[in-house]
């Protein structure tokens, strides 16, 4: 045997594994401004479960708040001219919702419409079983799970939306919403009804809620288009939309921005459009949902809106919501924004 021999050694296999220890070290460190742990992810089908309890306690909230003394405030008025009430429901639903959301993801980003009013009761909510299987929404436990960064999601909720028809008893208008984006991207949308209960969601590229109708595309509907604008617009919103659209379009004045989103989904309007300035909070939801039929939610010159974050609540470019036919209609919106005050 030679002991005497020379030893070479390999430089590239070397570096290699010096290389390779680097990116470990590198990585391990914080330094690739990743998470690395197991605990940095969350499964967006556990979010949808959760998302749907949320909702669904702050509607409970909501139906309960009815029976009592509303206490109606007033946040100041709209860019219509409108009042924008607040009550004791919105903040009950609020810390339903906020609350469940934060003490069972607390690693995530949640922006609501309404803040704590200093009750210490408020934060005080069961954390949401989002292991369990809902007797209405069974589909859910048959998709896949799919995990994200939690510093990539931002969930936006509304409490209670429209207010001011909840505080006239106009309660078919009422919903209360839930939506998880992901950077910036809805993809999670739940729009609960508690005057009766129902509950419609959707998973953008996935699924929806069985209870979402199938609406058929008709090329017609575009000479005599259903249109849906805001109860609180001024009346000369639907002269000017008449003209935009055509002779043949009705245009119909409701309240809430998730319910007029789901007229939209379910075919009962082909067009949503609101002129005015508009908060995130109304819109998040109903955008996951219409996306998850292949609808579109845009502002009227076309932009999609970014959830990412609570720096800007505000859309001020106008909206316009349809599940088919969007690029027409957005090419009639320039008439309509041109001839409002």
């Amino acid at each position: 045997m030679n002991f005497g021999g020379t030893l070479r050694i390999n430089k590239f296999a070397c570096f290699t594994l010096v290389f390779i220890l680097f990116l470990i070290i590198y990585w391990c460190s914080g330094g690739g401004n990743y998470p690395t742990e197991k605990n940095d992810l969350v499964n967006l089908k556990s979010l949808l479960k959760a998302a749907i309890y949320a909702a669904e306690r702050g509607g409970q909230k909501v139906i309960d708040g009815k029976n009592h003394a509303l206490n109606v405030k007033s946040k100041g008025k709209t860019l219509e001219g409108a009042n924008d009430p607040v009550t004791d429901a919105d903040y009950a639903s609020h810390c339903a919702m906020y609350y469940s959301l934060k003490n069972t993801f607390p690693k995530l980003t949640i922006i609501s419409e309404e803040h704590s009013i200093g009750d210490p009761f408020c934060i005080q909510q069961d954390l949401l079983n989002t292991e369990s299987v809902l007797p209405d929404h069974k589909i859910i436990d048959y998709m896949n799970d799919e995990h994200v960064f939690d510093k990539d999601v931002t969930i936006w909720i509304d409490p209670l939306d429209a207010t001011q028809e909840y505080t006239e008893s106009l309660y078919q208008y009422v919903t209360t919403m839930v939506c998880v984006a992901i950077r910036g991207v809805p993809i999670i949308g739940v729009i609960h009804y508690p005057f009766p209960p129902q509950t419609y969601w959707g998973w953008f590229t996935k699924k929806t809620s069985n209870n979402i109708a199938a609406v058929t595309h008709k090329e017609e509907n575009k000479e005599h288009p259903k249109v849906v604008v805001s109860r609180s617009h001024p009346g000369k919103v639907a002269e000017i939309a008449v003209k935009a659209f055509g002779e043949g379009a009705t245009v119909t004045h409701a309240a809430g921005a998730g319910f007029k989103v789901m007229g939209v989904v379910n075919g009962t309007y082909d067009i949503y459009i609101h002129a005015t300035a508009i908060k995130k909070w109304d819109l998040c939801a109903g955008d996951a949902i219409i996306r998850a039929v292949d609808g579109k939610l845009t502002t009227a010159k076309g932009d999609y809106i970014d959830y990412s974050s609570a720096d800007n609540v505000k859309v001020s470019d106008g909206i316009l919501v349809t599940r088919y036919d969007h690029d027409y209609y957005l090419s009639k919106m320039p008439k309509i924004l041109s001839a409002l005050p």
